[in-house]
C-alpha cells in the first residue's frame, strides 16, 4: 500500500483533474484524483469508522478548501470547475499546495484567491492551536479522538471488571449478550454459577419457550494470566448434552494453544478476550454512559436547490 496523501495533498490533483476546463460530480472527482495520485486497492479499501473510504472523506475536504477560497466552482449540486483562481493556484504551486499557503495567497491584494476566515470570534488559544496544521482532516482529528478516549475507558472497564467478585462478571457479560440482541424477543439470560450448572456462568434464552439457548463462560483473569486449553475443554465438556455452541469470555487473552483447539473443536465456541469484550461493551453501552455527543454539520444541498 502506498503512502495516502493527506487532504491537503488532494488539493493540487484535485485541481489538475479539471484542468481540461470540465465539470465533474464529486463521485467523477474520487474516480479521477484517486488514479492521478496512484492509490492502490489496499488504500481505497482503508474505511472511517462511519463507513466512508478514508481517500473519498480527504478528497471531499479538499474540494471544500479549494471552494471556500475560490479555486472551484460548484455550477450545480455536487459538481465542481477550475477557476482562474484555481488556476492561479496549480501555476504557483504545480508539486502540491498547503492550507497555510492558500491562506497567504488570500492576503496578497493581486491574487485572485478569496481569504477564507474561519471565524472573527475565535479564542486566541483556539487560533493558536490551529496554527499548527495537521495531517488529518477535520473528521478524522474527531475519529481520532474519540479512538484514543474508548482506549482509555476501554482500559479501565477491564480493570473494573477484574476488581470485581467472579458473579459480577458472569452478570455483565449476560447483560452484554442481551444487549447485542441475543436472547431475542421475549428472551431471558440468567446466571447459573450458583445452581453448579457443571461449569456453565450464564445461559441465554433465545425464545420464550427456552427452546434455542446460548451458553455462557466467563473467567475473570488478570493480564498476562491467559487462558489455557485445559479451561476450554472443561467448557466444551459441560455444553455436552446440552448445546453444540457457547461463548467463552474472559478479560485476558487466550493461549495460541487454545485458541488452536477451540477451532478444531466440533463444538462451536467463539471466543472473546478482553480488548474484544471492552470494544463491545462500549459498543453496545454497557457498563458506560454517554457523556458528550457532538453533531458534525454540512450544508442541506436540498435547502439551496
Amino acid at each position: 500500500m502506498t503512502e495516502m496523501p493527506t487532504w491537503e495533498g488532494f488539493m493540487v490533483p484535485c485541481l489538475s483533474a479539471l484542468s481540461d476546463s470540465s465539470t465533474r460530480s464529486r463521485r467523477e472527482m474520487n474516480v479521477q484524483v484517486a488514479a492521478l495520485v496512484g492509490l492502490t486497492n489496499e488504500n481505497r479499501a482503508v474505511l472511517l469508522g462511519s463507513g466512508q473510504p478514508q481517500f473519498a472523506n480527504r478528497i471531499g475536504w479538499a474540494l471544500s478548501q479549494l471552494a471556500r477560497v475560490g479555486a472551484l466552482a460548484k455550477p450545480s449540486r455536487g459538481h465542481y470547475r477550475i477557476t482562474d483562481a484555481g488556476r492561479e493556484v496549480l501555476a504557483a504551486f504545480p508539486e502540491g499546495v498547503t492550507e497555510k499557503q492558500l491562506d497567504s495567497l488570500g492576503s496578497d491584494p493581486t491574487s485572485a484567491i478569496q481569504p477564507y476566515v474561519a471565524s472573527t470570534r475565535q479564542q486566541p488559544s483556539l487560533a493558536a492551536a490551529t496554527a499548527d496544521r495537521s495531517p488529518l482532516d477535520p473528521t478524522e482529528q474527531v475519529e481520532q479522538g474519540i479512538s484514543r478516549i474508548h482506549a482509555d475507558v476501554a482500559a479501565e472497564l477491564l480493570t473494573r471488571l477484574c476488581a470485581q467478585d467472579p458473579t459480577f462478571f458472569e452478570s455483565a457479560v449476560v447483560k452484554l449478550l442481551l444487549a447485542m440482541g441475543y436472547g431475542g424477543v421475549g428472551g431471558r439470560g440468567l446466571t447459573t454459577s450458583r445452581s453448579n450448572d457443571g461449569g456453565i456462568d450464564g445461559v441465554i434464552d433465545q425464545d420464550v419457550l427456552g427452546l434455542s439457548k446460548v451458553y455462557v463462560q466467563a473467567k475473570r483473569y488478570a493480564p498476562g494470566n491467559s487462558v489455557q486449553r485445559p479451561e476450554l475443554q472443561g467448557f466444551v465438556g459441560a455444553l455436552s448434552g446440552k448445546a453444540d455452541s457457547g461463548v467463552f469470555f474472559t478479560t485476558s487473552t487466550f493461549t495460541a494453544g487454545a485458541v488452536e483447539w477451540a477451532d478444531r473443536v466440533p463444538a462451536r465456541v467463539i471466543l472473546v478476550d478482553g480488548q474484544q469484550l471492552a470494544t463491545l461493551m462500549i459498543r453496545y453501552k454497557v457498563g458506560v454512559q454517554v457523556k458528550d455527543t457532538y453533531a458534525v454539520v454540512e450544508v442541506d444541498e436540498d435547502f439551496f436547490a
